[in-house]
C-alpha cells in the first residue's frame, strides 16, 4: 500500500510541468475583449474616433493583439496601466505591425512608435511615464498625421466627451 502511494507520489511530481501554466501558453488571439469609444483630436482639431478593445487585467495585457492577423482602422487596443508608469511593449506572437501609441495621465499623446516589427522581441519603450497605450494598426499615426501632444478622449483619462 505504502508502495503504491509513493508510486502515484513519485508519477504526480514528473508529470506536473507538463501540465504548469507554461505548458497551456496562448497559441490562438484572445476572445475579443470589451470595446469602448476613443477619439484622437489633433492639434489642427480634426476628430479622429477609433473602437478600442480595452485591456485591463495583467492576461489581457499579456496577449494583447498576439495572433491577430490584422487590427481594423479605427480598432485597437487600450492598454490601461492604472496609474502613470513606464510602459515596455514587444511584438512577440503579434503577426500584424502596429503602431504604438504612448499616452500620459493627462491625455496627451507622449509618444509614438511606428511600424512596429512583427514577431520582434525588442522592446519598444514608452519613454517617460505613461497612463496608457495604445496599439493601432501600422500606419495609422502617419495616414491621421498623430503628433506628440495630440489629445486622446477615452473615460480613463477624464477627457471623454
Amino acid at each position: 500500500m505504502q508502495r503504491r502511494i509513493l508510486l502515484g507520489s513519485l508519477a504526480a511530481l514528473v508529470a506536473a510541468p507538463a501540465f504548469a501554466p507554461s505548458a497551456f501558453a496562448q497559441t490562438g488571439p484572445q476572445p475579443e475583449l470589451p470595446k469602448e469609444k476613443l477619439t484622437i483630436v489633433t492639434r489642427d482639431g480634426k476628430r479622429h474616433d477609433f473602437n478600442v478593445e480595452m485591456a485591463l487585467t495583467p492576461d489581457q495585457q499579456m496577449t494583447g493583439l498576439m495572433f491577430r492577423p490584422t487590427v481594423p482602422p479605427d480598432g485597437g487596443m487600450l492598454f490601461d496601466w492604472g496609474s502613470p508608469r513606464e510602459s515596455a511593449m514587444w511584438m512577440r506572437n503579434t503577426i500584424a505591425p502596429l503602431d504604438m501609441v504612448f499616452i500620459s495621465a493627462e491625455g496627451k499623446i507622449h509618444r509614438i512608435a511606428e511600424n512596429t516589427v512583427p514577431q520582434s522581441l525588442a522592446t519598444i519603450e514608452s519613454k517617460g511615464p505613461v497612463r496608457a497605450t495604445l496599439e493601432l494598426a501600422a500606419g495609422t499615426a502617419a495616414r491621421l498625421n498623430l503628433r506628440v501632444g495630440d489629445t486622446v478622449e477615452q473615460r480613463i483619462f477624464g477627457t471623454a466627451r
